[in-house]
């Protein structure tokens, strides 16, 4: 088959990263700590865990986010999300290694773990190892099928892997579970790959 691609003119770029927020296991010695230990942290409330603590920090861009995922994990509390908010911190720092790991850690606290799979195949997506990108967002995709963007993500993949069916089958789904004023996203692409099956099937009967 040939390439499938281009893409209309300004190729489209994928959706980022998706922070985890609580589920999984919390120690219990992190419930209702007390209020002398949340001092430390100013005008954050009081009687919350570790991971809690460290999602309101990196929610509001506080550089202390990540000391705090790494408390939270040594602590046991929530380890499988800190370490997928950890790993966001990481790649937005530059350091892809260590996302990686961090992601991987978190699967291996919670090998469905939602977020770190979707995170783990938009890291792979960068470094275009497509095959990888695909299993991730796959995996990602039984574990909650009615997250819009992960679809689109995966339509890209597919396109650049020359799966036209498959592409357009993931960004109809997106176009399905996205809100009205962003399906147009997925227009010109499901477009250009109609055009290119219409193109190859000419091409097979001529």
């Amino acid at each position: 088959m040939g390439k499938i691609l281009p893409f209309p003119a300004k190729q489209p770029s994928k959706f980022g990263f998706e922070r985890a927020g609580k589920h999984g296991t919390q120690n219990p010695d992190q419930i209702n700590r007390s209020p002398a230990r949340m001092a430390e942290v100013r005008r954050l409330p009081v009687n919350i865990s570790l991971f809690e603590e460290a999602l309101l920090l990196d929610e509001r861009g506080d550089s202390r986010a990540a000391e705090t995922y790494r408390r939270a994990i040594a602590e046991g509390d929530f380890a499988a999300d800190a370490y997928c908010n950890l790993g966001i911190i990481e790649s937005g720092a530059g350091r892809r290694t260590k996302a990686f790991d961090c992601f991987t850690r978190s699967l291996g606290h919670d090998p469905r773990h939602f977020e770190s799979h979707y995170n783990l195949g938009n890291l792979y997506y960068g470094e275009d190892n497509l095959r990888l990108a695909k299993m991730h967002y796959e995996l990602a995709a039984e574990i909650n099928p009615g997250f819009a963007n992960l679809f689109f993500n995966l339509g890209l993949v597919l396109a650049l892997l020359e799966e036209p069916k498959a592409a357009i089958e993931a960004f109809s789904r997106y176009q399905l579970l996205a809100p009205p004023e962003e399906r147009r996203n997925a227009d010109d692409l499901i477009r250009e790959l109609r055009r290119s099956l219409d193109t190859t099937r000419s091409n097979t009967l001529s």
